[in-house]
């Protein structure tokens, strides 16, 4: 992948995030937020084929990851603040009163419906992936068997544990994260990006802020044109909740399914992702 044509940074509240700016400068904005335990550069096979069909990327290293926004507290973590930090990067490389087209994966899915549903004169389009509508995902912890997907999310509540399992080189750990279905390659970035860059103890801080967050903020519904992207061989979010994410969308609304893939679509999937991306920040056609 060729590096991107500019890396630019937005500060809010005195921390700095580092942006990956790429594509035409005229073309209309998308934002990438990625997801755990990856960064911007998730979104490298992706954004090149966006580039080609005339869009620009915002590709943003968010709150944990960036280096120069990395609180140690978990409150600084709570969904509040990842909307905040996405706002205030459309703020900055959009306009204060700009729109853009925002993919959120994984994680970054959650500060993506957050500001579809909170901040819908900002947002052109949404294209969650992986993770649905945040009652979506929360109903489909009764309702399937989400719960026992999510096992991992009250492990990383434990202090320390998961940084000494995860940051492990050896054997077993890169056991474990092909297990998820992380590709060798995935595994030895995530050690260069996120174990050797310092960036799992306050990466880990996403899942150790859910207690302290406001139920309220999840439950405002979406109007802004919606694509749900899942993916059948994640072990991770079940059907149901990927399934049932449109019930809280009042815009036109599409669900794609991709077939032997895995949770990590943006890496393992880019093209079909892209085209999902693409239908999307197109189309005005209500049905589509």
């Amino acid at each position: 992948m060729a590096e991107p044509k500019s890396v630019t940074t937005v500060e809010r509240d005195g921390l700095v995030f580092d942006v990956l700016v790429d594509g035409p400068p005229d073309g209309e904005p998308i934002l990438l937020l990625h997801g755990f335990p990856e960064r911007a550069t998730s979104w490298r096979l992706v954004a090149p084929l966006l580039h080609e069909a005339g869009y620009r990327t915002l590709a943003m290293d968010q709150r944990g990851y960036s280096r120069g926004a990395r609180p140690r507290r978990r409150r600084d973590y709570r969904a509040s603040e990842l909307m905040a930090d996405a706002l205030t990067v459309v703020d900055a490389l959009v306009g204060p009163q700009g729109r853009a087209h925002v993919v959120g994966h994984d994680w970054g899915a959650i500060p993506a419906w957050l500001l579809a549903a909170h901040h819908a004169d900002r947002v052109a389009s949404l294209t969650a992936v992986s993770v649905p509508h945040p009652q979506a995902f929360l109903t489909a912890m009764v309702r399937s068997e989400q719960l026992l997907k999510s096992w991992y999310m009250l492990a990383f509540q434990l202090p320390r544990l998961p940084e000494l399992v995860l940051g492990r080189t050896d054997d077993l750990a890169a056991r474990q994260l092909r297990a998820a279905g992380f590709t060798a390659e995935d595994v030895a970035r995530f050690r260069t990006e996120i174990v050797e860059d310092g960036a799992l103890p306050t990466a880990l801080n996403w899942y150790r802020a859910l207690p302290l967050g406001d139920p309220r903020l999840m439950r405002r519904r979406v109007s802004v044109p919606t694509t749900m992207v899942w993916s059948d061989q994640d072990v991770a979010l079940s059907r149901w909740g990927a399934e049932h994410a449109g019930d809280w969308v009042d815009g036109p609304y599409r669900f794609v399914e991709l077939g032997g893939v895995s949770h990590w679509i943006p890496t393992q999937a880019p093209e079909a992702l892209a085209d999902a991306i693409l239908h999307r920040v197109r189309s005005t056609d209500p049905a589509s």
